[in-house]
């Protein structure tokens, strides 16, 4: 390997495109991103759209800005990785953009042809598809979320005339950055067993597409989901022969270069977290193994946020996703959980508050985030009320998340959020206040996620009889990712709250895209194994090794917050808890209460 080799990698966010172009060590020599566009509904708030023509063109935009900004020739970018949000791209079978929007274009060719993970059109679909019992579903936790590929495709059958419904092809975003960069339409297992129902060993279930509204599908033997013959790729495998000619032109790189088989997201953001060493502020931890990575939840923390564990054996777990096999490594299976709104529900907190004009003219004169402003008032509020910790000022109000739905361990998308001990105080203070109480309740239904996959009750999910299943995971540590982890309050408070440590990221925001990066350069190292081998295929332990290795030796030291609650915030934390989880049981039951009393 030549010491001059260097790899990029791109994320596709909700918001915005990102590309780093990285030296084989794992230093970030360039960073750029472009904003995306999201189109929406004035008069349906489910619904979120993009355009992959405008996505492609940020991808090209960051890519170049990247080799300027780096000042390197093409000639030594070796590999490149793509990651993106589980979105359904759609396209005919050339590949052109074919419109999602509801209405007379439906179907038709057009730029928006994205529907976002967070558009929730498909209600109606995913209940229908959760009503068949199917054994698709034990690998979801009992539960479709209609933010998964197939309620939105039904959708798409649904409101689509046939004849231009049977010319489209469907991708997860993901995916079809692969497809668009390669001309190859090999999909990868992350994408397909995460969000497509492909199920981990036995491949498409005929029975269940025709069963829920889309037989057509597999009586096409499935050509417009992709795994044609069962071929799926593994996390950085190959794809096709590299970069096409035109996207070669497109992106400023050499045609042919190694382009690794694409991740969602937030299974980049594990792939640019668990495998890092950390300081306790003394010394540096050992190198881990491969085995150690079951016991390391990788946090991914953005406007939503994901929780992945990867374990030796299926575990299945009730309103939990998962398991997925091959998910990242050969053999290895993936559990995620999920929150629909963090950094998007902190958001809305401070915005729709009446101070909000205030606050941001405060941090404007004082040359502060809004945070650190609100962290300054926080702690003048303890001092004031001599109080040592913000879960004291909090402890008669509580707060429930779910603003946009329970992903899991619910799985419930009418669950909604909701304030108990409201008073007529509008002041900056109060405004501080329901901030801290945000990021309390974020922590706390993250404990709620991992105290089911740690202990799960007995569950409604038929999991096969198999030696290859194991009933619960061993989660102690938690490895962030995203916006978030930059957020110094809410990395010790969810210490506190999950009694466990936290491990920061040297760079918070590149973990993610740091993790596409290893990908292509796991491309480049079995493409050169193969022509060193004739073609031979590669032996499981052999491909998996090599991806760790490079893991260990691109991801960067991260920072150890340990646990370090007061004995009274210990206190106020397990009756906090036990209140959040009653709120969950008086929501269900106010529903059922509403629903009955509704019925004509």
């Amino acid at each position: 390997m030549s010491p001059s080799d260097h790899y990029i990698g791109i994320d596709v966010g909700t918001g915005s495109t990102r590309a780093v172009l990285i030296h084989q060590s794992g230093t970030i020599l360039a960073s750029t991103t472009h904003p995306i566009a999201t189109y929406r509904d004035e008069h349906d708030h489910r619904i979120f759209e993009q355009s992959t023509a405008d996505i492609w063109s940020a991808v090209a935009t960051t890519t170049r800005a990247c080799l300027s900004q780096a000042n390197v020739s093409p000639s030594t970018i070796k590999g490149i990785g793509f990651d993106a949000t589980c979105s359904l791209a759609v396209t005919d079978m050339n590949g052109d953009p074919v419109i999602v929007t509801r209405g007379e274009q439906l179907g038709q060719h057009g730029d928006r042809n994205v529907i976002l993970w967070a558009d929730h059109r498909a209600e109606e679909e995913a209940e229908l598809i959760n009503s068949t019992g199917s054994e698709v579903l034990d690998y979801v936790g009992g539960t479709m979320s209609l933010e998964m590929e197939c309620p939105k495709v039904l959708w798409l059958k649904n409101h689509m005339s046939p004849s231009l419904f049977s010319r489209c092809q469907f991708f997860d975003l993901p995916d079809f950055l692969t497809y668009r960069a390669t001309a190859d339409d090999m999909r990868s297992s992350c994408s397909l067993t995460c969000k497509c129902s492909y199920i981990p060993d036995n491949g498409w279930r005929p029975e269940f597409f025709h069963k829920i509204g889309l037989g057509e599908l597999a009586e096409r033997k499935f050509e417009q989901m992709g795994a044609r013959d069962g071929q799926v790729l593994t996390a950085g495998m190959p794809v096709g022969r590299g970069l096409s000619k035109r996207a070669a032109e497109e992106l400023g790189l050499v045609e042919g270069t190694p382009v690794g088989s694409a991740l969602i997201d937030a299974y980049a953001g594990w792939i640019g977290t668990v495998s890092a060493r950390y300081s306790d502020g003394s010394e540096m931890s050992d190198p881990p193994t491969l085995e150690q990575s079951q016991y390391r939840l990788a946090v991914v923390a953005g406007t939503s946020t994901c929780h992945i564990v990867q374990s030796p054996q299926g575990v299945f777990v009730d309103g939990v996703w998962g398991p997925y096999k091959d998910a990242i490594f050969s053999g290895w299976w993936m559990t995620e959980g999920g929150q629909s709104s963090t950094g998007q529900l902190i958001d809305f907190v401070l915005s729709t508050h009446p101070s909000h004009a205030q606050l941001t003219e405060r941090a404007k004169n004082e040359n502060k985030s809004t945070h650190a402003v609100l962290e300054d008032i926080l702690l003048k509020l303890c001092a004031d009320r001599g109080v040592e910790t913000t879960t004291e000022l909090t402890k008669d109000i509580h707060f429930y998340p779910d603003f946009h739905g329970n992903r899991s361990p619910i799985a419930d998308p009418r669950m909604r959020g909701s304030i108990v001990g409201l008073d007529l105080d509008a002041s900056i203070g109060d405004l501080a206040r329901k901030y801290a109480l945000t990021l309390e309740s974020i922590s706390l239904q993250t404990r709620h996620i991992i105290d089911t996959l740690n202990n799960p009750t007995s569950s409604k999910v038929k999991s096969p009889s198999s030696s290859s299943t194991q009933q619960r995971h061993h989660i102690s540590a938690i490895y962030m990712s995203g916006g978030q982890a930059k957020n110094k309050a809410l990395m010790q408070l969810l210490a506190n709250i999950c009694g466990m440590p936290v491990v920061l990221p040297a760079d918070h925001a590149a973990t993610v895209v740091l993790g596409s990066a290893i990908l292509g350069r796991f491309a480049k190292e079995v493409t050169e194994w193969h022509a060193r081998n004739q073609g031979k295929a590669m032996a499981t332990e052999e491909q998996n090794k090599m991806l760790w290795n490079i893991m260990v030796e691109m991801t960067p030291p991260g920072t150890l917050v340990l646990p370090s609650p007061t004995l009274m915030e210990k206190k106020l934390i397990e009756a906090k808890y036990k209140i959040f989880l009653e709120t969950i049981k008086i929501q269900k039951r106010w529903r059922k209460e509403m629903e009955e009393a509704s019925k004509v």
